[in-house]
């Protein structure tokens, strides 16, 4: 069985650039085909890729997926998997002391409901020595979990995520665009090269850096796609060329802070925001052409190309910002 990098991303909801990112892991190795210009993945690949996605979703770290699927030593494996089952145990019990404590308060509450009696939160010492004394319940766990199982898991789990509300101002930016294979490889260069020449740094110091794909995968031949950076710049600033110098209008945006190539967290953040009892998606009227008006910053993106990429510098953060709006109250 062979996939072209379009099948692979529809079947395994994955992006074409934390394929890309696998690639350079090591983790998967696509081969091209004489007869066909575009990455294509066999049997191998695939079942590599089945395990990444499955061991991502038990939020097990890339770094340890490479030492799996490099030394498939099963006591390696073990050692790997122990070691996470002992962090998330630990985040287990922490969740069940905060539900214990909470039920604790809603009991008392209803009970001096019930029999009319004002409960003093403040000096109910008793209450509060009792929550400081709790004991924690075992969890049972099914030991036979299925995919779907583990899916809905993880949809639960992204209405926990850490999402917040922010108002980009409007700003000018210098802009550069690249459609092709992998645009992303290349359309930061001539941008990081005007950072340094101009030592943007040190003349605006909180410049920041965008991308977002224009056009989505999937909108051109297959393969092909686009994406465009932004820089911010004083707005009289003038740009050379292949630069554009662009304003941004601004707008309200729900933010995650994700580690790269995590992109997966895109559809978490839309689930986050379509559950949300206040705010509702506001995707651009262009839609996919510009990727629904979302945005991609690379947090200290700038301060790095400045200083020539230290080892003190960009750490591989990024926000997610999805363009939301407050609901019209009913």
């Amino acid at each position: 069985m062979e996939l072209t990098i379009s099948e692979v991303t529809r079947s395994f909801d994955v992006t074409a650039r934390m394929l890309r990112h696998y690639e350079k892991m090591g983790l998967i190795t696509p081969f091209h085909r004489e007869d066909y210009s575009y990455r294509c993945y066999d049997e191998e690949n695939i079942r590599r890729l089945q395990l990444i996605v499955v061991m991502r979703k038990l939020r097990v770290p890339l770094k340890q997926i490479a030492v799996i699927l490099r030394d498939g030593g099963q006591r390696e494996t073990l050692e790997i998997l122990r070691s996470n089952l002992a962090g998330l145990d630990s985040e287990i019990k922490s969740l069940e002391t905060v539900r214990a404590a909470l039920n604790m308060f809603v009991t008392r509450l209803d009970d001096s409901i019930r029999s009319k009696v004002r409960l003093d939160l403040l000096n109910d010492t008793e209450l509060m020595e009792a929550a400081n004394a709790l004991s924690l319940s075992k969890s049972i766990l099914k030991e036979n979990i299925k995919m779907d199982e583990l899916n809905t898991a993880n949809e639960a789990l992204s209405n926990n995520l850490n999402v917040r509300i922010i108002m980009l101002p409007p700003f000018t930016v210098a802009s550069n665009h690249v459609i092709g294979h992998d645009p992303e490889e290349t359309v930061g260069e001539p941008v990081d090269k005007f950072i340094r020449d101009t030592r943007l740094y040190e003349i605006k110091p909180d410049s920041r850096y965008f991308g977002f794909n224009h056009p989505n995968p999937g909108i051109l031949e297959e393969g092909i796609h686009g994406y465009e950076v932004w820089v911010t710049i004083p707005d009289d600033m003038e740009v050379p060329k292949p630069l554009v110098k662009k304003k941004f209008e601004g707008g309200l945006f729900a933010a995650l802070t994700i580690k790269f190539p995590e992109f997966q967290f895109w559809g978490e953040l839309e689930n986050w925001v379509k559950n949300s009892d206040e705010y509702e998606l506001n995707y651009s009227e262009l839609g996919l052409e510009i990727m629904g008006g979302c945005l991609e910053e690379h947090l200290n993106w700038v301060y790095s190309a400045h200083m020539g990429w230290p080892e003190n510098g960009i750490d591989g953060q990024l926000d997610l910002l999805m363009p939301v709006r407050r609901k019209e109250k009913s």
